[in-house]
């Protein structure tokens, strides 16, 4: 037998190999270099207010993970105050880097004029480190070693003298559109701190300041990462919506199929855009950003373009 047909076959498959490696070599440096920078406002409207409501415009942002020296995506957040909202719900991980506080700031400066609320991530707290990516085919990540702790402190004291209100194991009600809004939020699931406390009750008069309650109520939960077990709280609560981030979208997913992870355990399907949540009987809106930034030690994107989310919350009747 001739020894042509093997060096063909050979040949074959080494032009097929290398094909394959150009291709993996050029989808990384897509989403090194271009898709994680393609940053995208995604809209939704979600019908969950009182009958007779005006619209209420919420500014959802999760997962900014920002590093010094990121004047493409301080751009871009400073821009995003053009959408005037009525409300921002910022849901956690804003850092990726010892000294990323003040660009942060900077970044939010435009839209922090706006009211808001806010949530921890686990990148607000403690900063990210290398690890194998293969990891998070195994589960939710977990740190082998303890992080350098971040300047969380400055961060959130800075939300709060903007007059964000802080959500951290805990609620707050606050009058908005003609609507009484009634949050309840947890520290981070991720870092099992989560401490459910529940959603206010107007009907007792401490928890609205002895006045009456003069607007329809609307319950929304808000936490950095969706885990099963907070989301049956918020559901089982009487939430009228639920906000949540952390899954960066899967980050890299498949074009047609969507994310290979989550990150916690929400189901894959779910870990970005506008689903809902069933518990005990109920459904709810369940908003799950892809959300803005990239650990640092990842910084590729495929398939699943950063963004931010502009929710038009409008009555159930409209």
């Amino acid at each position: 037998m001739s020894a042509f047909p093997l060096a063909s076959t050979v040949r074959k498959a080494a032009w097929l190999a290398g094909g394959v490696a150009a291709s993996g070599a050029s989808a990384l440096a897509y989403g090194c270099f271009i898709e994680r920078n393609l940053f995208s406002v995604r809209e939704e409207i979600v019908r969950v207010l009182p009958a007779g409501s005006v619209p209420l415009r919420v500014l959802h942002l999760s997962d900014i993970h920002f590093v010094p020296g990121q004047d493409r995506k301080v751009r871009w957040l400073q821009g995003l105050a053009d959408l005037e909202p009525d409300l921002v719900v910022n849901t956690g991980d804003n850092l990726s880097h010892l000294q990323a506080v003040p660009p942060v700031l900077e970044a939010l400066k435009p839209v922090m004029r706006f009211p808001g609320v806010f949530v921890p991530g686990s990148n607000d707290y403690y900063a990210p480190v290398l690890k194998n990516p293969f990891t998070y085919f195994t589960g939710p990540s977990k740190h082998k070693r303890t992080p350098d702790e971040l300047p969380f402190g400055s961060l959130f004291g800075a939300f709060r003298e903007a007059g964000w209100r802080d959500l951290t194991n805990t609620g707050t009600v606050m009058d908005l559109a003609g609507l009484r809004l009634n949050f309840s939020g947890v520290d981070d699931p991720h870092l099992k701190r989560d401490r459910y406390q529940g959603f206010r009750d107007l009907d007792d008069a401490d928890s609205t300041g002895g006045t009456a309650v003069p607007a329809p109520e609307v319950k929304i939960g808000v936490a950095h990462a969706p885990y099963q077990r907070v989301l049956n709280q918020f559901t089982g609560g009487g939430a009228d919506i639920i906000l949540a981030g952390h899954t960066h979208g899967g980050q890299v997913c498949i074009p047609g199929y969507g994310a290979l992870v989550s990150n916690c355990d929400l189901p894959t399907w779910q870990a970005k855009g506008l689903t809902s949540w069933a518990h005990g009987g109920r459904r709810v809106p369940l908003n799950v950003s892809a959300g803005i930034g990239t650990s640092r030690f990842a910084p590729v994107r495929f398939a699943c373009r950063p963004e931010a989310v502009l929710l038009t919350l409008t009555a159930r009747d409209s």
